[in-house]
């Protein structure tokens, strides 16, 4: 049993956003959908939580009220192994009202926060040769979604 696992507090949109997720990343599934009974505290019968796994990790999706919102404190970072990849999860998780950052991050429709990372970026970061790795890094600050070949161009630049 996995020891640790995200709770997202939602308004209403638990269910709406649990299936969303799924749909974009593979292996991925919604499982149990608990409602509010009689004592509430929010309408008898409303969806309560939703328990999902995107591609093995279990989420809780919680209908918790208006009280609180997502912000860019906490994120989940996506690794992509090519730049199709990328930008599958870029143009799937923030289509339908999500907003375009910087270095990688979007917000997706709910308000929730991803920073999409091909693999390449962190290995390219941690190269040896600093000079390299800081023309990577200044490269990477140019941009919204991460483009690999520009990183490469930039790794490679003397």
């Amino acid at each position: 049993m996995q020891k640790f696992v995200p709770c997202l507090w939602f308004d209403t949109e638990a269910e709406e956003a649990a299936r969303f997720y799924t749909s974009i990343f593979p292996r991925s599934e919604v499982g149990e959908i608990a409602h509010y009974g009689s004592a509430g505290p929010r309408p008898e019968g409303m969806v309560m939580t939703v328990s999902f796994e995107l591609d093995g990790q279990r989420f809780t999706a919680l209908n918790g009220g208006p009280d609180f919102n997502f912000n860019e404190s906490i994120s989940f970072e996506v690794s992509g192994e090519s730049q199709e990849e990328v930008d599958a999860f870029w143009s799937k998780l923030s289509a339908d009202g999500g907003e375009h950052g910087p270095c990688g991050w979007l917000k997706d429709r709910f308000g929730v926060s991803w920073q999409i990372i091909p693999t390449r970026l962190p290995e390219l970061l941690a190269d040896p040769d600093q000079e390299k790795s800081q023309r990577v890094m200044q490269a990477m600050l140019t941009m919204r979604k991460i483009e690999i070949d520009e990183l490469e161009r930039a790794a490679a630049a003397a």
